[in-house]
C-alpha cells in the first residue's frame, strides 16, 4: 500500500490517509467540502460545497498523475436527500460517459457538520 497525499486537498482530520494506492486501485477517503487553502468549509449553497468535495477528489487524483476519468465508483453521503438534484447538476460537470458506478445515501450526520461527503475509487 502506498499513501497518496497533496496539500491541494484537506489534510485528514483523523487517523486515515487522503488516499491509498493498492496495486492499480486508488481508494480516496471521503471528502467533505473543506477548502484546503483556508481549512474551512466552502461558503455557499450545496452546489458550491459539492464542487469543493469533487475538486478535492480531483486534486488527490492529480497528485498521482490521474484525472476524474480514472474514477470507477463514487459514494455520496448527504445529510439532506433533497439536495440530490443540485448535487447531480455539479456532479455532471466533473464526469463524462461512461460515468462511474455510484451510490448516494441520506445520513443523519457527517464529520464537522458537513452537509455532504464524497468518496471515490479509481483505477490506473
Amino acid at each position: 500500500m502506498k499513501p497518496i497525499s497533496t496539500p491541494n486537498a484537506p489534510a485528514a482530520i483523523g487517523p486515515y490517509s487522503q488516499a491509498i494506492k493498492a496495486g492499480n486501485t486508488i481508494y480516496i477517503s471521503g471528502q467533505i467540502p473543506i477548502d484546503p487553502a483556508t481549512g474551512e468549509f466552502k461558503e455557499g449553497c450545496i452546489r458550491c460545497k459539492t464542487r469543493q468535495s469533487l475538486t478535492n477528489i480531483k486534486n488527490i487524483l492529480q497528485a498521482e498523475g490521474l484525472n476524474m476519468s480514472n474514477v470507477v465508483k463514487v459514494t455520496i453521503l448527504l445529510t439532506d436527500i433533497n439536495d440530490f438534484a443540485a448535487v447531480n447538476e455539479v456532479y455532471a460537470d466533473f464526469f463524462q460517459p461512461p460515468y462511474p458506478a455510484r451510490s448516494a445515501f441520506a445520513v443523519a450526520a457527517l464529520p464537522k457538520g458537513a452537509p455532504i461527503e464524497i468518496e471515490a475509487i479509481a483505477v490506473v
